[in-house]
């Protein structure tokens, strides 16, 4: 089955540029775009694709306001939103990881690592490797207030699960992740879910929020 996607951007050009790109690739079916955050969240509910690529600064809703009504409607299985930014967005970038977007995306990145970005998040992990999204992530959260209470959930972390989730926190892949630990993939796999259950988090972006937050991890 194709990964479906849908785009939500007031410039028409961007929807039919990206649009076009995806299209062309074997396994992505791009179904239905939108101008504007308010048609973007019915659309969803209509189509419940697999990605949705949300512009952050749309007409009559923004795309916050829309991920946060598609992230909070629970659907089985679930849609996944995948952020449009640019450099001048700052706690936008926070507040949607907090809300449970799967990551960000600069409009003018190569065509390559949007159909790879789409396909990432289609596998239900967080676009968190990026240069650009740990910077984002780093930037914001060292603005911030200091780190909150440390969360009394941590503590039922075993240590090796602490260190997975201080690795998830700085943008490592589960592969990457095995490869720094000498361990096989899917052995992270298992501490990857663990940690998400333990924390009662929904996926590895909300991780890296609460990693940030609580001062486990530290910008830089």
């Amino acid at each position: 089955m194709p990964i479906t996607v849908f785009i939500a951007d007031d410039q028409a050009m961007v929807r039919q540029g990206f649009g076009a790109l995806l299209s062309a690739q074997p396994d992505i079916s791009v179904i239905g775009d939108a101008p504007d955050g308010k048609i973007a969240v019915a659309e969803v509910a209509r189509l419940r694709p697999d990605v949705v690529l949300m512009d952050v600064r749309m007409p009559e809703m923004n795309g916050l306001d829309a991920a946060r009504q598609i992230l909070s409607a629970g659907w089985e299985p679930p849609v996944r939103v995948l952020m449009l930014t640019t450099f001048d967005i700052d706690d936008y970038v926070y507040e949607a990881l907090s809300v449970g977007a799967s990551g960000f995306m600069l409009k003018d990145a190569p065509a390559e690592e949007l159909i790879r970005a789409v396909r990432v998040v289609a596998e239900g992990q967080a676009l968190l490797a990026p240069t650009v999204t740990r910077r984002l992530i780093a930037d914001v959260t060292s603005r911030r207030a200091a780190p909150h209470a440390r969360p009394a959930a941590l503590d039922a972390l075993t240590p090796r699960e602490r260190e997975v989730l201080e690795l998830i926190a700085r943008g490592l892949s589960n592969v990457e992740i095995a490869e720094r630990l000498f361990v096989a993939e899917q052995t992270v796999k298992t501490h990857v879910g663990k940690v998400l259950s333990k924390l009662d988090l929904r996926d590895r972006a909300q991780a890296v929020v609460l990693a940030y937050e609580s001062g486990l991890v530290t910008p830089g």
